[in-house]
């Protein structure tokens, strides 16, 4: 009788836990849980609901990947100003150490252990820059221009900041680079001035997509950044303001939003560089004035405004097509 070593070569691995690295198609036996494993490729994107947040809130801000994340700022009811940080871990939410300045509608950056929070509605004049080592808060230099509903890009070292609202006034293109101490304004404004849009991406190829240029409805504009300027490429598929972002500049991904009044929205949208492409699946929980983090293959959605108005704690996972992940072996 023929055998799977026969066959392919080698035995199928009996292991205590599972590999930190499978291949695709890699199978294994699992003796902890007592299972049959294998490593596979989605062929569609899904979300998943994840454990909630411990404090419902809006306009916050992420940071970090879909395992390793980090929730911090936001807007409680009726409008004040947290400085509210959690640490997700895959599974649920910690609280950790609270900004020095509470303020929401920041630009994020970094990962959950170096993180960087600029900008944002305060009880101070919208420029503080703070830094968040995986356990405390610390105080930087300020922006040049202060603003809230930013967008952030980068690395606690290597940050990004554009567009926003400048108190009292209009929405604003302007872009500002961190080094890891101070702010420098880049000669290249966005092309579409908006406030509440989304960015990803880094410091030297950076992304801006949706947001609103004052009262009424989003935008679908989309630019791309070089490190010096802003060039305006493809539009989203679905104007909105509102929204959250995950991924860099050549794959990122849209998620959730508002547009007009009733007009809340899950959907999901992924960019390849060129075109978005609208995902037929949406998240759970309708909402906008969310955070998200993580890449376009794998994703996190967290809080929120739903269309009551009122905030949320929801979580969800995304998983996109092509993305690794291990299933179980059954049998029927």
């Amino acid at each position: 009788m023929a055998t799977y070593k026969g066959i392919k070569g080698f035995s199928i691995q009996n292991l205590s836990a599972d590999p930190s690295n499978p291949i695709e198609g890699e199978m294994w036996y699992n003796s902890t849980s007592n299972v049959w494993k294998v490593e596979e490729l989605t062929t569609a994107g899904a979300w998943a609901t994840g454990n909630p947040l411990n404090t419902a809130r809006q306009n916050l801000a992420g940071a970090g990947t879909q395992t390793v994340a980090l929730a911090f700022g936001g807007s409680l009811p009726p409008g004040a100003a947290t400085g509210a940080t959690e640490e997700y871990d895959g599974n649920s939410w910690t609280n950790s150490n609270s900004f020095n300045t509470a303020r929401y509608g920041v630009a994020p950056a970094g990962t959950q252990t170096a993180a960087l929070a600029a900008g944002g509605q305060g009880p101070a004049s919208e420029n503080e820059t703070e830094e968040y080592d995986g356990n405390s808060w610390t105080n930087s230099n300020p922006l040049n221009t202060a603003r809230k509903f930013i967008a952030g890009a980068g690395t606690q070292t290597a940050a990004l900041a554009f567009g926003g609202e400048v108190t009292p006034g209009p929405a604003t293109g302007a872009t500002e680079s961190y080094d890891g101490n101070s702010w420098t304004t880049s000669p290249g404004s966005l092309n579409t001035a908006r406030e509440l849009l989304a960015g990803c991406g880094t410091q030297t190829a950076g992304l801006a997509f949706g947001g609103g240029a004052g009262p009424g409805g989003g935008l679908s504009a989309t630019e791309e950044y070089n490190g010096s300027t802003w060039t305006t490429v493809n539009s989203m598929n679905s104007a909105r303001r509102m929204l959250a972002g995950a991924g860099i500049q050549t794959a990122a991904l849209a998620m959730g939003g508002y547009n007009e009044a009733p007009d809340y929205t899950g959907a999901t949208e992924e960019y390849n560089g060129t075109s978005w492409t609208s995902s037929p699946v949406s998240m759970s929980t309708i909402r906008g004035r969310l955070a998200g983090t993580g890449t376009q293959a794998l994703a996190l959605a967290f809080g929120g405004a739903l269309p009551d108005a009122s905030r949320t704690t929801a979580t969800e996972e995304w998983t996109g097509a092509g993305a690794a992940v291990t299933k179980t072996i059954t049998a029927s």
